[in-house]
């Protein structure tokens, strides 16, 4: 389990007129028991200048920082990616491993475990928390091997997208909590530390106990929905086809009580804004919350230098019409939109264990089943929620957490990442936290920046 720095191969690739050469330490295990071999293991990509004694953006072979981007969508496994053109978005797309290559960090690319997995006995092997587990278990064996590994093990930053952004708030925000010491020591994960340095999180699907309250808060006066729906094609990609409906008669239902919830739960938080100021809602879901949220979007609308009179939900102080913002988006989900009444959403679907496929995640949803399924180990649920760890002084957090989640972002509410964003700065983090202006469900869109802001970090 000791890096071996003779083994790799140097590859070089040319991708839409950029050329880049670097060395590929491919398939290292990073668990002595594992239960998904094939997934629990990493490659390290490192630019073949170091070897050379360049230099590329002043970093070296051993001060650059290690970009660790995990590949996880919708908490599926996730295989370990290469520097190359990016598996989804737009064909021609080069990935953010290329790029951070080219830019002079050390890649780290980990294979994870997802919902779906199985052994050959049939049970599964990938529901929660064995993401999470499997992430920190690299981390951890690069710590291990700190003295070989080439980068710099105190600046690791982790990056990912959907799931993947709430993987990476995870990160974040659970560092060394002995909650998942007994899932590290079942698969033999090295007895060091799971330590980060910052996180990038992309429009992060988290906070999942709340997710179903929150979008209602924000879509309830929203009754039609238009979403697409997702299959693979045989080549691999995937194809979307549109889907468009109105709420049923108990949708709505459901939708009014999960919007009159979230209220309480936000006002006990206790949260402020930079300023010290109180956010709160009233319950009729308005309130200091929503004048935050305005604030927001507003500098994201100046950011890309948009007309602000030409937005009818948003004025130039910053004041935020929630239903006619959410109006215009418009709906993505049915309600509840994350713990299906029926049990058979992709959350639930993370939820279940070695047996059950499924299980819900919220007493609500558990209480309204139509499903009979049961509910899960909240003390697993709890692990895949980083607003649980913030405050818990078992945990360290790191020091710089970057959060996006793009203005017309349906599938979560806003109110997930605002309320991260805003516990983890009350918690002393440096936290960027940010909305861009007309993008959709999305990551890895800004990689100068988010570049900027590592190097900004880092050096």
């Amino acid at each position: 389990m000791q890096f071996n720095s003779e083994n790799y191969t140097i590859k070089e690739i040319t991708l839409n007129g950029n050329t880049l050469t670097y060395r590929a330490f491919n398939d290292i295990p990073y668990v002595m028991n594992p239960i998904n071999p094939e997934f629990q293991k990493l490659s390290i990509y490192v630019p073949e200048n170091y070897y050379h004694d360049k230099s590329i953006n002043s970093y070296t072979l051993k001060t650059a920082p290690i970009f660790m981007p995990n590949g996880v969508g919708g908490y599926m496994p996730s295989e370990i990616e290469e520097p190359g053109y990016a598996r989804f978005g737009k064909p021609g797309t080069i990935n953010s491993l290329f790029w951070a290559l080219h830019h002079g960090y050390v890649v780290v690319s980990p294979a994870i475990r997802g919902r779906s997995q199985k052994n050959e006995a049939g049970k599964f092997t990938g529901k929660a928390p064995a993401c999470l587990v499997d992430y920190k278990a690299a981390v951890r064996y690069l710590h291990a091997n700190a003295h070989l590994v080439p980068g710099d093990t105190n600046k690791i930053i982790t990056n990912g997208t959907s799931a993947g952004g709430a993987l990476s708030s995870l990160m974040a925000t659970t560092i060394d909590h002995p909650d998942f010491e007994p899932f590290l020591e079942e698969i033999e994960a090295f007895n060091s530390t799971d330590k980060i340095f910052a996180a990038s999180c992309y429009c992060p699907i988290t906070n999942l106990e709340h997710a179903d309250m929150a979008y209602e808060w924000q879509f309830n006066s929203v009754p039609h929905y238009s979403r697409k729906k997702m299959v693979m094609t045989d080549g691999g990609r995937p194809s979307f086809s549109a889907e468009d409906g109105e709420l049923t008669e108990l949708q709505f239902a459901l939708s009014g009580q999960l919007k009159a919830l979230f209220p309480d739960y936000l006002n006990n938080l206790h949260l402020m804004d930079s300023n010290g100021d109180p956010l709160l809602l009233d319950a009729d879901g308005k309130g200091s919350f929503v004048d935050y949220l305005g604030k927001l979007l507003l500098a994201s609308a100046k950011k890309e230098n948009v007309d602000v009179a030409s937005i009818p939900w948003l004025d130039e102080s910053g004041k935020l019409d929630i239903d006619g913002f959410a109006c215009d988006i418009t709906r993505m989900k049915t309600p509840p939109a994350f713990d299906d009444i029926t049990g058979h959403s992709p959350e639930n679907d993370l939820f279940g264990d070695q047996t059950i496929s499924c299980k819900h995640f919220t007493t609500f949803s558990y209480e309204h089943s139509t499903g009979g399924v049961e509910l899960a180990d909240m003390d697993v649920v709890k692990m895949l929620n980083p607003m649980h760890y913030i405050d818990d002084e078992k945990a360290t957090t790191a020091q710089h957490i970057r959060i996006r989640h793009g203005q017309r972002d349906r599938d979560t509410s806003l109110a997930i990442s605002a309320i991260l964003a805003a516990k983890l700065r009350q918690s002393g983090a440096d936290v960027d936290y940010q909305s861009p202006w007309g993008v959709e469900h999305a990551g890895d869109y800004d990689l100068e920046e988010l570049f900027d802001w590592i190097d900004r970090i880092s050096k």
